[in-house]
């Protein structure tokens, strides 16, 4: 069964490449492959830090509405001739000069720039969030699509064995009835021998097959190949042409459910708000600033009741010097080399782009489900037919088995009977693998995937 076919129907699906994690146990459960898929996958972790990052985008859009604070602190020396800061006279004497300067802003307005950045900044978090979501169902449709493949050839790879066995009991008949000369024909137990060695190339070919998928998984998981692991089956599944749900149904609740459809429309509103907020930034701000200073000079002084000139001590110069301002500022944007505007036209670009992208997503996720929909009701029916098929070639088998073994059939009729039933018991697990993965994608599509 091809499974690759199922894969390119999945929408935003990669690979994934990475150094692989060295793990113990060999007996692996479909959860258990999922949960190492989950934590070792590249993607899903390059997602998750893609969502952090616009968790702290949110916070700091968020803090921008707070007012900016700063102070600092400076301490100059002089010598020769300068202006005293304290008394803002001439001095010839050297100079150590300290202030200190608190100052703060805040924007009362700007065109509601900062609170549709908010907005945007929000949309772009939960789109991260959907992203990473989207790329857990990813890779966990992948793990369940690679795990059914292994599961597909392990039945063939049993069917295989079990018909090469079949074939060994009667090339050892034969041996023995031409050891007797009781074979009808010269070529009897040729003719078996050659169908023995096909029987052992399809067991080649079925284990190869088993080989690769296993490899495939191992990949999907991120983790060192361990040719010896087992897997453990899943509970058996009876399989209805009725799925519960058509097309448009399933459409339906894909729209409300699907992480890369919700997360391609919180995008798309995420740069429509930035619109919005660079629309606002073209109009007049409005800020209120603050500042509180105080200096130091040791040139101050001051005369006593005597007239003699004292320093003035260092903490009643900073007290004395202290000073405190408010403003209300309005700043009018008028040219700006057409940066502002420039940047707005992008915007408005992305955004229309955003929207081509949510629409695209919902084309293909409708395409997708009718194809994953139909294909499952093809493998259904091809599933009844094959079922009926299988039947009846076992009941072909054994008449020709009894024919033969009377000697009243030739080794080429009984071949061809033998070779019939196999290639429909192979087509028929097949078909029923074909089946549970399109029922599994729809799940995928609706956020319902089920591990039974």
């Amino acid at each position: 069964m091809r499974f690759s076919k199922y894969i390119l129907t999945i929408l935003f699906i990669t690979g994934t490449i990475g150094v692989y994690a060295q793990v113990a146990d060999t007996a692996f459960t479909l959860q258990k492959c999922l949960d190492i898929a989950v934590k070792n996958n590249l993607q899903v972790k390059q997602s998750g830090i893609n969502a952090e990052s616009a968790r702290i985008d949110l916070r700091q859009s968020r803090e921008n509405l707070l007012p900016s604070i700063g102070a600092n602190a400076s301490r100059s020396f002089y010598n020769g001739r300068g202006i005293s800061p304290i008394t803002n006279a001439y001095v010839n004497q050297s100079q150590t000069n300290d202030s200190y300067n608190l100052n703060g802003n805040l924007t009362l307005f700007n065109g509601f720039a900062l609170q549709n950045a908010i907005k945007s900044a929000s949309l772009a978090y939960q789109a991260g969030k959907m992203n990473f979501q989207a790329a857990k169902d990813v890779i966990t449709v992948q793990v369940i699509v690679g795990y059914l493949a292994i599961l597909d050839n392990q039945e063939i790879l049993n069917a295989s064995r079990n018909a090469l066995a079949v074939q060994q009991e009667t090339v050892n008949r034969m041996n023995v009835l031409e050891q007797q000369g009781a074979n009808k024909a010269a070529s009897d137990l040729t003719d078996q021998k050659g169908a023995l060695a096909s029987n052992e190339v399809s067991v080649v070919n079925a284990q190869n097959n088993l080989d690769a998928s296993k490899i495939n998984l191992f990949q999907l998981m991120n983790i060192q190949f361990q040719p010896g692991a087992s897997f453990e089956g899943l509970n058996a599944e009876d399989l209805q042409g009725d799925y519960g749900a058509d097309p448009d149904k399933v459409y339906e609740t894909a729209l409300q459910q699907f992480a890369a459809v919700k997360a391609a429309t919180l995008t798309r509103q995420s740069a429509e708000k930035t619109v919005s907020a660079l629309r606002g930034a073209l109009l007049p701000s409005i800020t209120l600033g603050g500042n509180l200073s105080t200096a130091y000079s040791n040139t101050a002084s001051q005369q006593d009741s005597s007239g003699v000139s004292h320093s003035v001590a260092y903490r009643d110069q900073l007290k004395n010097n202290y000073n405190s301002s408010v403003a209300l500022g309005l700043n009018i944007p008028i040219f700006s080399n057409g940066v502002k505007r420039n940047t707005l036209a992008k915007a408005k670009l992305n955004a229309m782009y955003q929207k081509d992208v949510e629409e695209t997503t919902k084309i293909a996720l409708k395409q997708n489900i009718e194809q994953a929909y139909y294909n499952m009701m093809a493998a259904y029916k091809k599933y009844q037919s094959l079922n009926d098929q299988v039947k009846a070639y076992t009941e072909s088998y054994r008449i020709y088995k009894l024919r033969f073994d009377a000697g009243v059939l030739t080794s080429v009729d009984f071949i061809i009977a033998k070779n019939n039933l196999e290639s429909a018991t192979v087509n028929l697990i097949s078909a029923k693998y074909d089946y549970i993965v399109d029922s599994k994608i729809l799940d995928y599509y609706q956020g319902k995937l089920s591990l039974q």
